[in-house]
């Protein structure tokens, strides 16, 4: 969009406007928040042979001063005004700033808070490849899916949801986890995108997983090397080279440049029930966080097998379990089968996971 000179007094009384309207929303709550100038602009200058005038773009944030406002618990407001070195005003596009905003403070997830009711069939063409929901909504795409729907919709780039769909890719693509589309006309509709499993707007999401893929026989005594150190403390229990074959199906590994870093392992019980075992992460690479996600791919994978529970038996990894979601249990939840099987003199707390 042009911004005129002459229409920038305008943009900043509307843009400070909405900024105090915020402002006095937290302060109701007796939540603190503060508005400040930390986006540096540029002109956006000619494209085209199109001249912007005093439309801008992100030139720089001023990264530090933001970080100690979070520090202090305050909630940082951005207007849509960015300023140059020389203290011109600029007219900035709030979701190019909300997604550069989201890569610059590494943030696991932005929400685009729209006027539209979020990503429908009726209103775009559909790959074939894309699951939608009842009510013709698209829940979630990853990266391929969202770019492929995005090349199917080209030349309709009147349409808001294709924007902010290019913007929730670059977002995913820079290392935000989850981008969200909701509409913001619906009352808690942020609350509901977090807390349900399907959510009511769109999600992008970057594949965390691309790493990780299934056990094949060969990597059997790979996977027995990496597991030894944790065997020797008492973590793990020892398996041998036939009991990983004849259940080489349920590991899946972390594998970076053909080295194996990681693995994991979903066991299948009746009546949906399923067991994490076997998770090992070289000692080397255990800051990188593959434990949480070769636990979070496993989860995901018992979602998909319509697994409703899932345990884990440990010795003393139970914190680390909790953390991520896991609740004490005791022996009469587990499977009969594996109530048979439990070790009392081991003693391994059991954990217990409702994958709803």
């Amino acid at each position: 969009r042009i911004s005129t000179p002459e229409a920038i007094p305008f943009i900043k009384m509307a843009a400070f406007d909405v900024t105090n309207k915020i402002m006095t929303l937290l302060a109701e709550n007796k939540i603190n928040a503060v508005i400040g100038n930390w986006v540096r602009a540029r002109s956006l200058g000619v494209c085209d042979g199109v001249d912007f005038q005093s439309t801008g773009t992100v030139e720089k944030i001023e990264l530090n001063l933001i970080h100690k406002v979070l520090v202090e618990g305050l909630i940082p407001i951005f207007p849509c005004i960015g300023w140059s070195s020389t203290g011109n005003p600029y007219n900035i596009f709030s979701n190019e700033l909300a997604a550069i905003l989201s890569r610059e403070l590494k943030a696991a997830k932005l929400f685009f808070v729209t006027e539209f009711g979020g990503l429908k069939n009726k209103e775009y063409k559909i790959p074939d490849n894309i699951t939608i929901s009842e009510d013709g909504l698209l829940s979630r795409l990853n990266l391929n899916e969202a770019e492929e729907f995005l090349k199917l919709n080209a030349g309709d780039e009147q349409k808001s949801g294709l924007e902010v769909l290019a913007l929730s890719i670059k977002a995913c693509r820079e290392g935000v986890n989850r981008a969200h589309i909701v509409d913001g006309r619906i009352e808690g509709v942020i609350l509901e995108e977090i807390f349900s499993n399907l959510g009511s707007g769109a999600m992008v999401y970057s594949n965390q997983y691309e790493n990780i893929r299934t056990m094949e026989p060969g990597d059997t005594p790979h996977v027995l090397r990496l597991m030894q150190p944790f065997v020797e403390k008492g973590l793990l229990l020892s398996r041998g080279e036939q009991d990983m074959l004849a259940h080489c199906g349920d590991y899946v590994l972390y594998e970076v440049d053909g080295t194996i870093h990681g693995c994991g392992a979903l066991h299948i019980y009746p009546q949906g029930q399923g067991e994490v075992a076997g998770i090992a992460v070289d000692k080397k690479y255990a800051h990188l966080g593959i434990g949480n996600k070769i636990v979070a791919f496993l989860l995901e994978k018992a979602r998909r097998l319509n697994l409703t529970r899932i345990f884990v038996l440990t010795t003393q990894a139970s914190d680390w379990f909790l953390e991520l979601g896991f609740e004490q249990g005791e022996v009469k939840e587990l499977p009969e089968k594996k109530r048979e099987l439990y070790d009392r003199s081991r003693n391994s707390r059991i954990l217990i996971y409702n994958n709803l």
